[in-house]
Parts: C-alpha cells; sequence; structure tokens
C-alpha cells in the first residue's frame, strides 16, 4: 500500500525583490563599465553597456524603488566621478520621460521640465496671489507652443503653481514618473483625471515671511509636462555636431525671445501688482537638469554677495582686488577656495569658498567660479594648486576666459 505523500508546497506568486545593496551595486557597476570603456569577455559593445544601464535604470525607476536609486549614485560617487554623473545623468533622465502606447496606436513620449526664475520684489512674493488671473494662465501654457520650444502638435500642460525649492526637493525620481503617468492620463483622455501624486507636490512654499518694504529675492519654478509622439521630427536632434549645435542655438534664440515676451504675463500671474516684481530666466530643461542648474546659480549668487560685502568692509573696489581659486581636499566633499588680494599681494583680505560635489567635473566647476568672480569686476582671476597656511596661492597661473 503505497504511503500518503506531502504535498509539494505551491510557489508563492511574490517574487523577492533582491535586497537593495546588491541592485544598488548592479547598477553602479554598469555605470563603472562605461565610464572605464574596458571590453569585458561576453559583456559586448560600449552600445549594449549603455543599453543594459538604461534597461535597469528603468526598471528600478518603475518599479519605484528610490532607495536603490540613491544608494548606487552614492556608491558610484565614491568610486569614480565619471561613473556617478554617467549613472545619475541616466537616472535622472528615465525618471523625467516615458514612452507610451496604447493599443494600436502611436508610440508617444512624455517630460517633465522644469522652468526655474529669480523673482526679485519688494516685499516678497505672496502664495494667495499666484495664479488668480485664469486668462494670463491660459496664455502662459499656450505660450510653449506658440512660441516654438515645443511642437505644434504636441500637447502640453503646466501645473497652476510656482514651486519653491522646498517643494521641488521633495519629488523623488519614482514619484515624479508617476506624476508623468497621471499627466499623460489627463492630456491623452483630453479632459482631467485623479492626480494625486501632482496634488501632493504642491506642499506650499517654506522659508521667513518678507517684510512690505524689504527686498528679496526668491527661485520659483514652473513645472509643465510636454507629450508628443516618439517620431515627431521637431524633436528631432541632427546626429553631427555642427548640425546638432545648430539645433540648440536655434532652440536658444527661441526660448531667450520666449523670456521678453512672457515676462509682463508672468508677473501678471504672480502677483496683484506686477510692477513691484522683476524676473530673471534661467534655462528651460529637464525635471532635474533645471533643478541642479537653479541649485548652482543659487549657491554662486550667495558667493558674489560674500565677495562684495567683504570688500565692502575694506571700502575697496572690484578692480583693486585680486583672486586666487584653488580646489581643497576635504574628505567628504570638496571645496573650492577663492583668497581675495590688493594687487600689490600680501596676505588675503579674505576668502570665499564653494562646496563641490565629489562627481562634479571639477575643471568646469573651476571655471564657472573664474569667471563668475571676472563678471563681479575683479582685476584677474588665477588658479592655485592651494594655498600655504598664511594664505599665499601656491603654483598660481593667470586664468583667461575660453
Amino acid at each position: 500500500m503505497p504511503k500518503n505523500k506531502r504535498p509539494a508546497p505551491r510557489k508563492s506568486n511574490n517574487v523577492r525583490e533582491p535586497d537593495t545593496s546588491s541592485q544598488a551595486k548592479e547598477l553602479a557597476d554598469l555605470a563603472l563599465e562605461i565610464a572605464e570603456r574596458e571590453d569585458l569577455p561576453g559583456f559586448g559593445s560600449d552600445d549594449e553597456r549603455e543599453e543594459a544601464l538604461s534597461a535597469a535604470v528603468r526598471k528600478t525607476v518603475r518599479k519605484k524603488r528610490d532607495e536603490v536609486l540613491y544608494e548606487a549614485i552614492e556608491l558610484a560617487r565614491y568610486t569614480d566621478p565619471l561613473a556617478c554623473r554617467i549613472l545619475r545623468g541616466r537616472i535622472e533622465e528615465e525618471a523625467a520621460t516615458w514612452r507610451l502606447r496604447r493599443e494600436d496606436g502611436p508610440e508617444y513620449e512624455i517630460d517633465a521640465f522644469l522652468v526655474p526664475l529669480f523673482v526679485r520684489s519688494t516685499g516678497g512674493l505672496v502664495a494667495r496671489e499666484a495664479f488668480q488671473d485664469d486668462e494670463a494662465f491660459e496664455r502662459l501654457s499656450a505660450s510653449f507652443q506658440a512660441a516654438g520650444l515645443d511642437s505644434p502638435s504636441a500637447r502640453v500642460v503646466l501645473i497652476r503653481h510656482a514651486y519653491d525649492l522646498a517643494e521641488i526637493d521633495h519629488v523623488s525620481y519614482s514619484s515624479l514618473h508617476e506624476m508623468l503617468r497621471e499627466a499623460s492620463a489627463s492630456l491623452l483622455e483630453k479632459k482631467l483625471q485623479p492626480a494625486p501624486t501632482i496634488e501632493a507636490s504642491m506642499r506650499g512654499w517654506t522659508g521667513e515671511p518678507v517684510a512690505p518694504d524689504e527686498t528679496a529675492m526668491e527661485l520659483r519654478f514652473l513645472l509643465g509636462f510636454s507629450l508628443k509622439r516618439a517620431d515627431d521630427p521637431f524633436y528631432r536632434v541632427p546626429k553631427d555636431e555642427e548640425g546638432s549645435d545648430a539645433y540648440f542655438a536655434r532652440r536658444m534664440e527661441r526660448y531667450r525671445d520666449w523670456t521678453v515676451e512672457i515676462a509682463p504675463l508672468l508677473r501678471r500671474s504672480l502677483a496683484a501688482d506686477p510692477e513691484r516684481l522683476e524676473l530673471d530666466f534661467l534655462y528651460q530643461d529637464l525635471f532635474f537638469g533645471a533643478k541642479e542648474q537653479a541649485v548652482n546659480e543659487l549657491g554662486m549668487l550667495a558667493l558674489l554677495s560674500d565677495v562684495r560685502r567683504t570688500l565692502a568692509a575694506k571700502d575697496l573696489e572690484p578692480d583693486q582686488v585680486h583672486a586666487a581659486v584653488a580646489p581643497l581636499d576635504m574628505g567628504e566633499h570638496i571645496v573650492l577656495r577663492a583668497n581675495l588680494y590688493a594687487l600689490d599681494g600680501g596676505q588675503p583680505w579674505g576668502s570665499v569658498e564653494k562646496p563641490v560635489d565629489l562627481a562634479a567635473d571639477l575643471g568646469a566647476e573651476v571655471d564657472e567660479l573664474c569667471d563668475a568672480l571676472l563678471s563681479a569686476g575683479l582685476e584677474g582671476v588665477s588658479v592655485a594648486a592651494g594655498f600655504s597656511e598664511d594664505g599665499h596661492a601656491e603654483g598660481a597661473e593667470p586664468y583667461h576666459r575660453a
């Protein structure tokens, strides 16, 4: 008589995800392979490596594994600066764009963009005054296509809110990707659909209130979504360098024209008294690229303000001062220090510092700081290898703008 057999355990439909650390290391390693351009046996060409990284990042973003993405960036930051830039760029692009196809229809692409702007005013911005004019907001939303910033056949939606930096900081990779899905549903259906992630992103402005007679400079962002056919020739960038440069130069020219034309309308959208506002636009870009650009500009403005205060305290004009810039290794990060000297030498009158990410392109960061100091009217700027204990620049060479 056969013995009764214990039934085989059922296989669970819940497949366990690999642990966060191993997934993060996989992404960081893929980026490092691309950075080093190693011909690893069995892996294939560089194109295949890049596609493998894109596919892995895309999968992680769509599974909302933010902890994997942020840990992978940290691993790459302390491994190889170029690998970190490659990985972060790929993650940011995949989070801010999405390709989709509905049944047997055409393939679409939707992206999330930001327009950063600095708002100077007396009394500061007042949240309850923003976007109260329906007609002004409709014209603002339509202006992206009217000015040639988006294809005439695209569908563009602008969020009726001026985000501050704290609100933008709270948008993670996966939450931005979810916002793309919510925006695409409304744009494809041509009617409003529930958008809880977009609504939750409007958390409200933070920061200290501004007195009515106080001058303020505030950073704000316009957030929009652009849905277009994936094969729309309007967005096709020429493959050759000359053609690509010309394409982006024309786009930049259109953008500058747009900022001039739209500024009065945007001031009207942001305040009950538009005349008390002045706007300075930064370049429109995908979500994370525009955010990084704005944060860098904000830091540079603060640094130049420190320079002006230092000179004012010494009763000096900018053209009476020479600066020397050198990178300093602080262990966890790098600092670019600029010492300020009299034209006849001696010990520095003061110094300012700009923190730099370990993964940043240090040469580009040095150029950016030197250009900013020259734009402030200093007599000249040198690039040094470092500073002695008493502040003298070591191995300094004059900096010349490219």
